[in-house]
């Protein structure tokens, strides 16, 4: 590969880093162009840790014998022994444990095949092997990102010659910084989502930042925690309280987002949403099948915990609908992006209701008007009641049980 070239191809990763390239396009516009200049890549594969909660790390892949492979794989960490014996006998395990920065192994001279995966490229035609390692700095790193994996093969009958080595040599760093900046983008916007919500977090990364700097929405609003918590917290053991409580946010939170809502804040016990669509009607129906998603897998879930000896409980909601402020309220050193306003207050006080009149859903008369005929049919008035902090009493509806 002429250095003309190497310029070409370098300029066009750095390009595509800053212009926010996603991994799998990177690799695979990078083993064309390589090909198309005459660096003849059979195979590669990439590997970076990321920074989310449900995976490690990230694996892209590309070869030009199979352009229907799978480009981009996720990877969660190594729990079982067989997994952690696979790791420990490959190339990027030695990699990462010494100090050696790259391994050559060109197969058409007779190298040895001594790590996994070697002797099936091998067999599939492959006559050379060049793995690599790209180590960050402390930093440089983030979380568990601390270094760019990446190995190359060709099935040309010579193998990669002294240029194709050199050529790599010189691209794979810019190829790294590229993948690395995609990477880090990517979990920013992971972090804020996970931590803020979908429609908070998104507004965040997008530069919604500023102290002060809210709107007023209107929203379905939905507040939800569990029945007896309290009691439940004081008898049971320290470390099983959490993960009581993350089983039950994953049932309330995971129904929320697969009907269109954000959850906004994780308090204690209580989960705090909006359904926010533009359409109230249509927000009001998804806010409604998500509570039939919860109560419908509960029994399940508390048949599982009970059989395993832990304790259960019920989740008991309260919907409301109406004007909130939404945006960032703190202080200079910690924001929060959140909704407050008396709609906020009022549904938190009907979902307090629901162990006094042993229900558990209970909605506003403004959430029940504001629903379609065919769905407000199924609710029924407990009555008016007074909220605390409520100026004037309020009526609040159920789901009529022979409704459900």
């Amino acid at each position: 590969m002429k250095d003309r070239d190497l310029h070409e191809i370098t300029l066009w990763l750095s390009r595509e880093g800053y212009q926010g390239t996603d991994e799998g396009a990177l690799i695979a516009g990078f083993c064309e162009r390589c090909n198309d200049k005459g660096l003849r890549i059979g195979r590669a594969l990439a590997i970076i840790d990321t920074l989310h909660p449900d995976f490690e790390g990230r694996s892209f892949h590309w070869d030009s014998a199979d352009l229907e492979m799978e480009p981009v794989r996720e990877y969660e960490t190594i729990s079982d022994d067989h997994g952690r014996q696979a790791w420990q006998s490959s190339v990027f395990y030695h990699l990462m444990t010494t100090d050696v920065d790259e391994v050559h192994r060109p197969f058409a001279r007779g190298a040895a095949t001594d790590y996994a995966n070697m002797p099936e490229l091998k067999a599939a035609g492959h006559t050379d092997y060049l793995a690599m390692i790209h180590r960050f700095t402390e930093g440089g790193r983030v979380g568990e990102m601390d270094a760019f994996f990446s190995s190359w093969s060709t099935r040309a009958a010579e193998g990669f010659s002294d240029d194709d080595l050199r050529a790599l040599r010189i691209l794979v760093p810019t190829l790294a910084l590229a993948i690395k900046c995609a990477s880090s983008i990517r979990i920013i916007s992971t972090l804020a989502e996970v931590y803020l919500g979908r429609d908070a977090g998104e507004k965040v990364v997008s530069g919604r930042i500023n102290r002060g700097e809210v709107e007023k929405i209107e929203a379905v609003i939905w507040f939800s925690d569990l029945h007896n918590y309290t009691s439940i917290s004081d008898r049971t053991e320290p470390e099983h309280i959490i993960p009581f409580l993350n089983d039950y946010a994953e049932l309330v939170v995971g129904a929320i987002h697969d009907h269109g809502g954000s959850v906004l804040k994780l308090i204690g016990d209580g989960v705090l949403a909006i359904f926010r669509s533009g359409d109230r009607q249509a927000d009001c129906v998804a806010a409604l099948d998500a509570e039939r998603a919860v109560h419908r897998n509960l029994s399940e879930l508390n048949a599982r915990r009970l059989a395993a000896g832990m304790p259960a409980t019920e989740v008991y909601l309260g919907l409301h609908v109406g004007d909130v402020l939404y945006g960032n309220i703190g202080s200079r050193g910690r924001l929060d992006f959140t909704v407050v306003g008396p709609c906020v207050n009022q549904v938190s006080r009907i979902s307090s209701l629901c162990t006094s009149v042993d229900r558990d859903v209970l909605m506003s008369r403004d959430f029940v008007d504001a629903c379609p005929p065919e769905r407000s049919a199924d609710m029924v008035s407990l009555g008016r009641y007074a909220l605390r902090g409520v100026g004037r009493a309020t009526e609040l509806f159920t789901i009529d049980p022979e409704r459900r």
